[in-house]
């Protein structure tokens, strides 16, 4: 909000101080004191030699047509861009009052009777510089006009004093009206609508003299921030309504609404009628475009800048593996509905993959259609099941426990928990399994077994997880024994980040999708920086990516190994009760990376994506098992991602918290597609024992397996 520190413009009101009274002399001089301060700080001259060279320029040309170009990772190939502007200029007079009184009371009450200046703003702005701070707001309805017309939006102090004078000099110039209707017929509203008209037809289908007060009160609202206020994404939508109370508030503050219509008003936000979506956002690349806008946003550019500043942004995606990974999803996708007869729509595919040293996006399929379905199924956290085993795996061995540490293999009750411990079918492997053979064989009894005599094992394994770059997120709450299990959600992008942690030895970088971005002239206005945290040691890494080979080698995933070149990785169904007590699968799952790539794969089904997938199982099988189609889209993707990449080993185990690096022997692998066999492993070579008490806990549970029934666990 500006304050009226420069005094009335066009009529002033009763009681205002004259030009000629103590009181605007003091004003006259508090101010020049602002702009001595500024002056200061970015080394200008004198204060009236700046005022009497400034002069309005020309508007801005590239204003008019400055289309932001978003290109793939090369730099030079184009994936689309944002918004050529979308403005249909209106005269003053055709624009209704609810908008002019939304927008003064949202963004500058004082609008009418001030110099075009907050002074309060700028002198506020010009302590946090001179103290080191960055660069703050205090912008008026004139200045925000003088910007984005006639400046650009970078963020320095040299800009918002040319800025100051400018917005002064519009106010002598041109009267309030002319300022306001060219302020509502040029700033961004979002939806690709510059100005007023535009943006009541993007947001309500309506003429702009058609607005009602709610509907104008919104579209104030979205001025502030288009990206964060867009209703279309339902998680902006509590934002917005606060915003729109405010507006509503401010409106009856100014006598431009009684209070009795702001009651009401308040009590939500309008309906929004589908508009069609701009069909730049069509296909599924349109979930790129959308991810790289957030991510802007997010690294400090305004929606100006982004729809209409004419930007250079190179992404980190790259062409041929995004056409790779909308292949695999989407014919695997097709093969399931053919081969089971169910409709196609109903099944939903997610691929993510990332680049283990950079954390570079190079792919990600969430879904064949942003315009038909905005979800990003890419990014929806869903129960994880067995490849959440990873992270207990790795908290087992940050705490004392080792590769060769036995564990449960054989059904087993918790003391005092009614419900025993299972594996997939109630698969019994044996009185003690080890590490290497539990990941191998997604035996959940072992994992829960391991997890419940780690102390403090949930937090310690939760606090894994997170550190590894898999947020907290649904299910995390759950009880200890479902943690490796499986209930935590993550969404498949932070999933192949979180495994890239361990094919990095044990370092987390944060995953993103812009890599660069330059202005129209080539100047670099920003480079990423992902954050690089250790989640694990590098010793401990290497023993996960050895466990998770076997996975690969002699487990459930040995369908990865086709790839020709070592692979570490996981499966994962998640198994629960639905509403009529029948055991369904709603999610499964294959992560898995080499040494250069790690991509994560989900399956959900339903409009929530936690519907049953078992009817869109492969034939044969008795359910939706991560071994099949998920791991057949995981192959078909990664063959064409690191095609011609060099092939690199992992570094071998270091088998930490052993007195010895035993070679290990596994059994025999079960057939394929079918559940295993109940073996007895062979004890591992080297001393028995562990390095001592406390690193090695005891392994026996405390009671033996008993009969029951109960919810069979999934693997």
């Amino acid at each position: 909000m500006a304050d009226p520190s420069w005094g009335p413009v066009a009529q002033r009101p009763a009681g205002a101080p004259k030009r000629g009274s103590v009181r605007w002399f003091r004003r006259v001089v508090g101010a020049f004191a602002i702009l001595v301060a500024l002056c200061v700080v970015v080394g200008a001259g004198a204060v009236g030699y700046g005022y009497s060279t400034t002069k309005l320029p020309n508007p801005n040309k590239d204003f008019e047509t400055a289309t932001t170009f978003v290109y793939w990772g090369d730099g030079k190939s184009e994936l689309g861009d944002f918004a050529i502007q979308n403005r249909q200029p209106l005269d003053f007079d055709e624009m209704p009052d609810t908008i002019k009184q939304a927008v003064v009371a949202a963004e500058n009450r004082t609008f009418w009777t001030d110099r075009g200046v907050s002074l309060r703003g700028m002198a506020r702005s010009a302590y946090v510089i001179a103290r080191g701070g960055s660069l703050q707001g205090g912008s008026t309805i004139t200045q925000q006009y003088i910007k984005i017309l006639y400046l650009n939006s970078e963020q320095t102090v040299s800009r918002k004093y040319r800025e100051l004078f400018l917005a002064y000099k519009l106010s002598q110039q041109k009267s309030k009206e002319e300022i306001l209707q060219g302020y509502l017929n040029t700033i961004y509203f979002g939806h690709g609508a510059y100005g007023i008209q535009a943006a009541s037809q993007a947001y309500f289908k309506v003429d702009a003299k058609k607005l009602t007060v709610p509907q104008a009160a919104v579209l104030a609202s979205v001025i502030n921030n288009p990206t964060a206020f867009d209703p279309d994404e339902k998680d902006n939508r509590p934002r917005l309504l606060d915003r729109y109370r405010y507006v509503i508030g401010s409106m009856a503050e100014t006598g431009d609404i009684t209070p009795s219509q702001a009651a009401k008003y308040s009590k939500g936000l309008p309906k929004f009628p589908k508009v069609s979506v701009n069909e730049r956002y069509g296909g599924p690349n349109g979930f790129l475009l959308k991810m790289v806008e957030q991510e802007l946003t997010t690294a400090g550019f305004s929606s100006s800048d982004i729809q209409g500043g004419g930007l250079r942004v190179t992404t980190t995606f790259h062409e041929d593996d995004q056409e790779a990974a909308i292949k695999a999803a989407e014919d695997t996708s097709e093969q399931a509905a053919k081969a089971s007869g169910e409709k196609e729509s109903g099944l939903h595919a997610a691929v993510a993959s990332v680049d283990v040293s950079s954390g570079e996006v190079l792919a990600l399929y969430g879904g064949p259609d942003y315009v038909e379905n905005s979800r990003n199924w890419a990014t929806t956290a869903r129960p994880t099941a067995s490849t959440f085993k990873a992270f207990t795996l790795a908290a087992g061995l940050e705490n004392g426990f080792s590769l060769r540490s036995d564990f449960e293999g054989n059904t087993w009750r918790i003391p005092g928990d009614p419900t025993p411990v299972r594996n997939e079918y109630s698969q019994n492997y044996g009185y003690r399994v080890n590490l290497v053979e539990a990941t191998a064989k997604s035996i959940n009894t072992a994992f829960v077994d391991l997890i419940r005599q780690l102390p403090d094992g949930k937090d310690k394994t939760l606090a894994i997880a997170e550190k590894a770059g898999a947020p907290k997120s649904r299910g995390w709450d759950a009880a200890e024994r479902n943690i490796p299990i499986g209930t935590p959600e993550v969404s498949p992008l932070n999933q192949a980040s979180a495994y890239a942690t361990f094919a990095n030895g044990g370092v987390h970088v944060a995953p993103h999708v812009v890599k660069e971005v330059k202005d129209a002239e080539g100047n670099v206005l920003y480079k990423a920086d992902p954050k690089t945290d250790r989640a694990v040691s590098s010793d401990v890494a290497d023993d996960v990516t050895f466990a998770l080979s076997n996975v690969v080698e002699t487990g459930t995933g040995r369908a990865a190994s086709s790839l020709g070149r070592p692979v570490a990785g996981k499966t994962g169904t998640n198994g629960v009760e639905d509403g009529n007590g029948d055991n369904i699968v709603n999610s499964s799952w294959f992560v898995g990376y080499t040494h250069q790539i790690s991509t994560a794969v989900m399956y959900v089904a339903g409009k929530s994506g936690s519907a049953s997938l078992d009817p869109y199982r492969r034939p044969g099988d008795s359910t939706f098992f991560g071994a099949t189609y998920p791991l057949q889209t995981w192959v078909g993707y990664m063959k064409s991602a690191t095609d011609g990449q060099d092939v690199e080993k992992f570094d071998p185990p270091a088998y930490v918290n052993s007195y010895a690096q035993p070679t290990y022997t596994p059994p025999a692998p079960p057939q394929p597609d079918q559940p295993p066999t109940p073996v007895q492993p062979p004890s591992p070579p080297g001393p028995p024992g562990p390095p001592s008490a406390t690193a090695q806990p005891s392994t026996t549970p405390s009671n033996r397996p008993t009969p029951g029934g109960t919810v069979t666990p999934r693997r």
